[in-house]
């Protein structure tokens, strides 16, 4: 009988674990290094990142200053990018990462130093920002690539969203927990040394994944609108990024500012920030056991309609209740849709000639779009809607949410399935 009880137990623990992965499927030792330095890189940006921009809120109190400020951002990504796609090219793609995240702790180095005088110069610290943050997504989103296979590229890329989410747990509570026993805004100072500190560890580590040594040192950027004439499945996708980047500039810092006129403390920001991290941990850890590339339509459908649904609340009115959930239903859906967007991405880049030398410059062009969208959709929220108070400000949200529908329409998944 005890026999029986523990067959049916461990019969029903391999149901919930499901079927063990194939080979092909599990990740190498230079992919899991990726993940532990993005762990290091992100726990120290989420508290970092998190409370920058509510630290010009808190100093400023006026919106526009942190629209410019992202604006200015996202406006010199590309140029960084490009930049950072030469020296990937000419170097190695680690040169860039490691430059990158230097870059990123020096920045927060002198935002310690600079203390209330960042609202003054806070152009001189966007444009350093853009130009840091630039070169390290070069380099890691290239790694992605190198690191991670066909087969097991969609697995990796969830994991990768669940380390990302993971240290945006435990990064935004231990943030607000600080800043809300300091006095006035010395706390955050205190953040953003933390911060500095685990961006130099991420930089430490990089050194366990070696280089690749090539030949072909040649940088193709110039040819790339040759590359979109000749091929149009891979320019809809980079229209795609547009279209996600148009809804991704607002999100990625009018919700904690919306958050702290709700609740109006930097520790539930913090705290609220772990509820809804864990949420997309779980939808991560979901999409690495149970998505199928061939469903990629199917999953960016399912996600818009779940934004779309979250931003029709705060129509209705911007309340607590409102603004929680939609980022319930934004950290649920969002991540299916970014992680099927960058998988199909990185299956279209094997298509392109030279098959696969062009990572680099695909990976640049990629930004190029998404951050083209990330500024259009800040200015038009800065010319509608200059405070929270604006009826326009959801408007402006739910228009960018309804948009992601655009995605099903430029995604042809059978196709690329054919010429893989």
């Amino acid at each position: 009988m005890r026999t029986e009880t523990g067959t049916n137990f461990t019969a029903r623990w391999n149901m919930l674990k499901g079927a063990p992965l194939p080979p092909e499927r599990r990740l190498g030792k230079d992919a899991v290094t990726a993940l532990v330095i993005h762990f290091c890189f992100q726990f120290g940006a989420s508290m970092s990142g998190l409370f920058l921009n509510l630290y010009l809120w808190r100093l400023t109190k006026d919106l526009t200053v942190n629209g410019i400020y992202n604006i200015v951002v996202f406006v010199l990504t590309p140029f960084a990018f490009a930049i950072g796609g030469w020296i990937s090219k000419r170097r190695d793609r680690m040169v860039t990462y490691r430059l990158g995240i230097v870059m990123i702790a020096i920045f927060y180095f002198m935002v310690i130093i600079a203390q209330e005088q960042v609202a003054q110069y806070y152009i001189w610290f966007a444009i350093f920002n853009g130009i840091a943050a630039g070169l390290y997504w070069t380099g890691y989103l290239v790694i992605q690539y190198d690191v991670s296979t066909e087969a097991n590229r969609i697995r990796f890329l969830a994991m990768n969203m669940i380390v990302f989410n993971s240290a945006g747990l435990a990064g935004p509570a231990l943030a607000g927990y600080i800043i809300q026993r300091s006095e006035g805004l010395q706390g955050y100072i205190f953040i953003f040394m933390l911060a500095f500190i685990m961006f130099l560890i991420a930089a430490l580590i990089s050194f366990r994944i070696p280089k690749i040594e090539s030949h072909h040192k040649a940088y193709y950027l110039r040819f790339m609108g040759l590359v979109m004439h000749k091929n149009r499945r891979w320019l809809k996708a980079l229209y795609s990024f547009f279209v996600l980047g148009l809804f991704q500039g607002i999100m990625l810092f009018l919700p904690n500012i919306m958050l702290f006129q709700t609740v109006g403390r930097e520790d539930w920001v913090g705290y609220l920030g772990v509820f809804f991290s864990s949420l997309t941990v779980a939808t991560g850890y979901v999409i690495s056991r149970k998505a199928q590339k061939e469903h990629v339509r199917k999953y960016v459908f399912m996600s818009t309609t779940g934004v779309a649904i979250g931003s029709a609340m705060l129509l209705i009115q911007v309340e607590f209740w409102s603004v929680a959930l939609f980022m319930i239903l934004f950290s649920i859906c969002n991540p299916l849709a970014v992680n099927t967007l960058t998988s199909y991405y990185y299956r279209l880049i094997g298509t392109l000639p030279l098959k696969g030398q062009l990572r680099v410059e695909s990976v640049v062009m990629r930004e190029l779009f998404l951050n083209a969208g990330r500024v259009l959709s800040i200015t038009l929220l800065i010319l509608l809607a200059r405070d929270l108070q604006s009826a326009w400000m959801p408007l402006v949200l739910f228009m960018m949410a309804a948009l992601q529908y655009l995605l099903v329409l430029l995604i042809k998944e059978k196709q690329c399935a054919e010429e893989e």
